[in-house]
């Protein structure tokens, strides 16, 4: 099966008491597991990096 794209988007800065990404939401350990997820893990993180980075801007 074909690996998912990453969300990266090269800003790459880990800042909160979370360490999510300002530009992907990810935190680090799910950025270096990325490549190695399953599809549905990837599936449920995509929808929560849509609400973290909502936090992240509003914060």
């Amino acid at each position: 099966m074909k690996s998912k794209k990453s969300p990266c988007i090269d800003i790459c800065k880990f800042t909160g008491k979370n360490g999510w990404c300002l530009g992907c939401g990810r935190t680090k350990i799910e950025a270096r597991k990325w490549k190695n997820l399953k599809p549905y893990v990837i599936k449920t993180l995509e929808k929560q990096f849509q609400k973290r980075l909502l936090i992240i801007k509003s914060g």
